[in-house]
């Protein structure tokens, strides 16, 4: 089992506390894995179509951006059946840089 980074961790977690904050119950994140630099979240909700489902899992990098960090967004994992009543999609992101402290984002509306 790999030992996992308690600061990239804590940092994870309060990108996921924001993100939710603002974008829920139409996406909710929740942490499913950090390996190394790869971290691995899991967006479920109604979502908002007209948006663009992928937009909801891109957003999260501009927060954790938002925050300080260098980020990447890897791969956006769908349901295998496009037509599925499945609401959900997989994000996964590259960390390359977390800063000592979060910043505090500037509020969205």
């Amino acid at each position: 089992m790999a030992v996992v980074d308690l600061r990239l961790k804590r940092f994870i977690d309060r990108a996921i506390e924001y993100y939710n904050r603002y974008r829920a119950p139409e996406s909710v994140a929740r942490l499913v894995s950090i390996d190394g630099d790869k971290v691995i979240v899991r967006f479920e909700g109604s979502f908002c179509r007209t948006c663009g489902i992928n937009d909801w899992v891109e957003d999260f990098k501009f927060i954790l951006e938002d925050l300080g960090a260098e980020a990447e967004l890897l791969e956006v994992i769908e349901p295998d059946d496009f037509f599925s009543d499945e609401e959900w999609r997989v994000g996964v992101f590259r960390l390359r840089r977390v800063p000592e402290k979060p910043r505090e984002p500037e509020p969205q509306f």
